[in-house]
């Protein structure tokens, strides 16, 4: 789906997370960052996946990354999500769908034989010097901290 590629430069980005704050690729230089897409707050594979970052958020922080979450979701609905799930790490809004483009996970997807336009779960390793380590495409939500460890060490 995405046009990028492993050992590619990461495409800078900005945006608000839960709280407001704005936040950009830049502030985390120097650091290990996932940077993981999912389509909306509330469902139940996107917050079985943010739940299982949250469960390994310690683990993952020992091995030096941080965590991002996008979604076209707005500030609001990741204030919910965060507090409904004890989310630690930002979830940046995205709902103009202008971080989503750049790394090239939104397209046409199907399900019961619809066709409909939507994000592509995927996730982005990116190293300190801002490339592009690991790509998970189809992340398994339930284990996807491990899947990181395991290609990411």
């Amino acid at each position: 789906m995405t046009h990028l590629k492993e050992g590619d430069k990461a495409p800078a980005f900005s945006g608000k997370d839960q709280d407001g704050r704005k936040l950009s690729l830049a502030d985390f230089k120097g650091k290990k960052v996932v940077l993981y897409f999912y389509p909306k707050d509330m469902t139940p594979t996107c917050t079985v996946q943010a739940c299982n970052l949250r469960d390994n958020h310690t683990l993952l922080k020992q091995h030096g990354f941080e965590i991002i979450g996008v979604s076209p979701d707005d500030v609001e609905s990741h204030k919910k999500f965060e507090t409904r799930n004890s989310i630690p790490f930002p979830l940046i809004a995205d709902p103009e769908l202008k971080i989503i483009e750049k790394y090239g996970v939104w397209g046409e997807k199907q399900l019961y034989g619809r066709k409909y336009m939507g994000l592509h779960r995927t996730t982005f390793v990116i190293d300190g010097n801002g490339r592009i380590l690991k790509i998970f495409l189809k992340p398994k939500s339930k284990e996807h901290a491990a899947e990181i460890l395991k290609h990411c060490p």
